[in-house]
């Protein structure tokens, strides 16, 4: 038996070629798909940008809007304080006012019980006890 000899253009024509051929294809889809895949990573990140520049922009027009300065913060603060003491004065002074008339009503009523009873001074001391 003779070995079969393979002549080396026959080599080169039926399997090296198909398979260089193979291997530039697959290059080439691998190459396309990764600038496919990167094209959509920038649109991706081009979006989320997008999102962030417009979350961000509404964060500084919210914040334009509800920023109060310290200064009038304290400001209220001490015109709310002033008041509040004011009404605390009024409340003290009709507390005053209604101890002095209750003490007053009560002297009245004791003096009224005093008093022979008899005449003017004793329906003015029964109408204290009836009101009363």
């Amino acid at each position: 038996m003779t070995p079969i000899h393979i002549e080396p253009t026959w080599w080169i024509s039926v399997v090296e070629i198909p398979v260089v051929a193979a291997l530039f294809h697959m290059l080439h889809g691998l190459r396309r798909d990764l600038q496919a895949r990167m094209d959509r990573a920038d649109e991706r990140e081009s979006d989320a940008l997008g999102r962030t520049r417009e979350d961000l922009a509404a964060f500084k027009l919210e914040v334009a809007r509800t920023y109060v300065p310290l200064s009038l913060v304290r400001e209220l603060d001490r015109r709310l304080a002033q008041q509040l003491l004011r009404i605390e004065e009024k409340l003290e002074e009709v507390s005053r006012a209604a101890t002095a008339a209750a003490a007053a009503l009560a002297a009245a009523q004791r003096a009224a019980q005093a008093a022979p009873r008899g005449g003017a001074a004793a329906r003015l001391g029964d109408a204290a006890e009836d009101a009363a």
